[in-house]
């Protein structure tokens, strides 16, 4: 009661010290931390500081110093109009912990209470996915998103930062890959060599000692219409990105996203139903920008 009175007695007013307000908070973990236990800072602000360090490279330093306490930072970006989202980005990656953006009361109540554990309680860290696609059989590849890594993804002589990955998540990457003609990718195809060999390197949570797990790809070529739902479904969601940026790559229209989508999401699921209903104001509002493009170009 104590604690939600306080809360409830703020008020959003005067200059934001953000830098001061991370070193207190820190500070605070610190002196009660608990062995073994979940040692984490919540910071809910629109980023926008003004007081003290405020630039973005200033904050990392100050983030990645204290992340080897082993308190973890989880990032909560609410407000509208001046939140700094890639600030906030930036903190929650070096603070060893998750950002998630609060725009109503319904995604407040996903991340904080829905989906709790999955936000606060860490079972892995540095955890990194690698690839190693066999060039007998893949020619060209692609990762699909993380375009703000692609420079440090291009360099194979960086040591990527890997990330926090919470209990109960689960995370999935999705490349477009070019096969050779040794490698048709079909059912048809008697090739028996492994299209690619994947490992996981990850430490448990407050350990330091690097794990790791691998599995070979073998070539097992399935149409879309063959897999299960939980593929479908990431198709969708995979087209639906690249039609937002009007990716060059986005070779299917809007029809398919949304198929693949009534194909596969579960109904039961409040997230899914969501996606249904963001393809459909998607569609409408990018429907609507090429009819005036061609209007206009009509016109002219």
């Amino acid at each position: 009661e104590k604690i939600i009175k306080s809360i409830e007695e703020l008020t959003a007013q005067g200059d934001t010290p953000g830098e001061s307000a991370i070193r207190m908070a820190y500070k605070v973990a610190k002196s009660t931390f608990i062995t073994g236990g979940n040692n984490r800072i919540i910071l809910a602000t629109d980023g926008d500081f003004n007081v003290g360090e405020t630039t973005e490279k200033a904050l990392d330093e100050l983030i990645s110093r204290e992340r080897q306490s082993g308190v973890y930072l989880t990032c909560l970006g609410v407000g509208m109009g001046n939140l700094k989202d890639s600030k906030l980005q930036v903190l929650a990656k070096k603070g060893n912990g998750n950002y998630a953006y609060l725009d109503n009361i319904a995604e407040a109540e996903k991340t904080l209470v829905q989906e709790l554990t999955q936000t606060l309680y860490a079972v892995a860290d540095d955890a990194v996915l690698n690839i190693e696609f066999n060039p007998a059989m893949i020619k060209k590849y692609r990762l699909i998103g993380f375009d703000n890594k692609r420079e440090a993804l291009e360099n194979s002589s960086v040591d990527l930062e890997g990330g926090e990955v919470g209990s109960g998540n689960s995370t999935m990457a999705i490349f477009q890959v070019t096969p050779t003609d040794l490698n048709l990718l079909t059912k048809t195809s008697q090739v028996t060599e492994d299209i690619a060999q994947v490992t996981v390197r990850y430490s448990a949570a407050n350990d330091t000692v690097i794990q790791k797990m691998g599995c070979r790809v073998p070539h097992n070529f399935r149409s879309i219409d063959e897999v299960d739902v939980s593929m479908k479904f990431a198709a969708s969601v995979t087209l639906f990105a690249m039609k937002l940026k009007n990716s060059p790559f986005a070779t299917g229209d809007w029809n398919m996203v949304q198929e693949l989508a009534l194909a596969s999401a579960d109904k039961g699921n409040y997230l899914q139903t969501e996606y249904l209903k963001l393809i459909e104001s998607a569609r409408k509002l990018y429907d609507t920008k090429k009819k005036k493009r061609k209007k206009k170009g009509a016109e002219e």
